[in-house]
């Protein structure tokens, strides 16, 4: 969250008195229009504007859906789906909403000072997502022990159920606070005190107790601009992600008829399994490449060998039109016709000296095709499946010609 963010003079922010207040009344003060969307500015809100990473509340004025909440100078602007003409207005805060913003904001703060108090990382940013929340610390590497240490701290935290104070300190006095880091803004500022483990300066919204957050969870992490990135889940998301992750894992070991505990290894001797058989099922493939080849080698009469298949693969096919040219000098124009797209595959012996990728130029138009390759072997993907046949007529004429063969 950004450090904020004091008092205005403008819109009186319900939601810094009582975070849990879902209801109230307020009076229009201003009409604007955002998007050629109706805008109202009103003399005191419970929405939340969107801010320093967190989405904006989601709820209703006078029935009307609110769309976005923005904040502009000291005003918050409700960019609502209809007009309303009232001049006094009664709003309506999703509190399922509102509560999950509250526990995934609230478990930042407690996981940034977890990663600060044991490896003195800083927080560099951090999103609160409408599914997950993301979290960039200023640390070049970390061990999946570590993570579980801080994980396992930020959820002591939880667990004791701390006392979570917000209040509005003059910029003069802030030096009396222990924040975690140094605001930037001036002022009035708000802090949020997590007891006795975390001080930031931050306008978000959060509960009064640690308990409320629930089971902090890090999903998973990865390196971006030389820092390490944070995915992870609080409170209610939390459990969500839990019981389809468990349902699944039951599934799994009914499936390989063993323990939950035992399924990754179960995994592991699948994908070992899976491997082994892909190589026997190459070397076989290709050796029924080179018995088709020699096939085909034989009840040919000229050089320049030509077929449509269906039902293959295109590395089947290719395979078996590198197999004719190796085995003699041959010119092999191949075309595949699938459902929605077609492939044609054109291979030639390297001792008749002809550079195959002219065909690309002569053939690409009649198909919508793209491709490319080698002077001895190109694939083209074609657009227009019902033009194969006279894509593979055209390139016989011009090989032919070219060849003289």
């Amino acid at each position: 969250m950004n450090d904020l963010e004091g008092k205005s003079e403008g819109t009186k922010r319900l939601y810094f008195e009582n975070p849990y207040l879902v209801e109230f009344e307020a009076h229009v003060v201003e009409r604007l229009s955002r998007d050629q969307k109706p805008v109202v500015v009103l003399d005191q809100t419970c929405f939340y504007p969107e801010s320093g990473g967190q989405p904006s509340d989601k709820g209703t004025l006078n029935g009307i859906k609110v769309l976005s909440v923005l904040e502009e100078d000291s005003k918050i602007l409700h960019v609502l789906e209809g007009d309303i003409s009232a001049e006094k207005v009664k709003g309506q805060i999703a509190w399922q909403t509102r509560f999950d913003f509250m526990q995934q904001h609230a478990g930042q703060h407690i996981l940034s000072q977890s990663f600060h108090e044991l490896y003195q990382a800083e927080t560099l940013s951090f999103h609160l997502g409408e599914v997950t929340s993301t979290l960039e610390m200023d640390l070049r590497r970390i061990t999946e022990e570590e993570i579980e240490r801080v994980e396992k701290r930020a959820n002591e935290i939880v667990f004791e159920d701390r006392e979570i104070k917000c209040y509005f300190i003059p910029e003069e006095k802030i030096s009396s606070i222990p924040l975690r880091k140094p605001p930037k803004k001036k002022g009035l500022l708000r802090v949020v005190e997590v007891s006795d483990f975390d001080y930031s300066a931050c306008g978000g919204t959060h509960p009064s107790k640690t308990g409320e957050i629930g089971l902090i969870k890090i999903l998973k992490w990865e390196r971006i601009r030389g820092n390490v990135r944070f995915e992870f889940m609080c409170g209610q998301r939390a459990l969500q992600d839990y019981a389809w992750k468990n349902r699944d894992l039951r599934e799994l070991s009914n499936m390989f008829t063993v323990s939950e505990r035992e399924v990754f290894t179960s995994v592991e001797k699948l994908q070992a399994d899976l491997k082994s058989q892909k190589i026997k099922m190459r070397k076989m493939r290709e050796r029924i490449a080179q018995y088709e080849a020699q096939e085909i080698i034989q009840n040919t009469e000229g050089k320049i060998i030509k077929d449509i298949f269906t039902g293959r693969t295109p590395d089947d096919v290719r395979l078996l039109a590198l197999n004719i040219i190796k085995k003699g000098d041959f010119v092999v124009l191949y075309a595949l016709r699938e459902e929605q797209r077609g492939h044609l595959i054109f291979a030639c012996s390297e001792n008749l000296n002809f550079d195959m990728r002219e065909l690309v130029l002569i053939v690409s138009p009649l198909v919508k095709g793209k491709g490319g390759g080698s002077p001895s072997l190109v694939q083209i993907g074609a657009e227009e499946v019902e033009n194969l046949e006279l894509a593979v007529d055209k390139a016989y004429g011009y090989v032919g010609s070219r060849l003289n063969i």
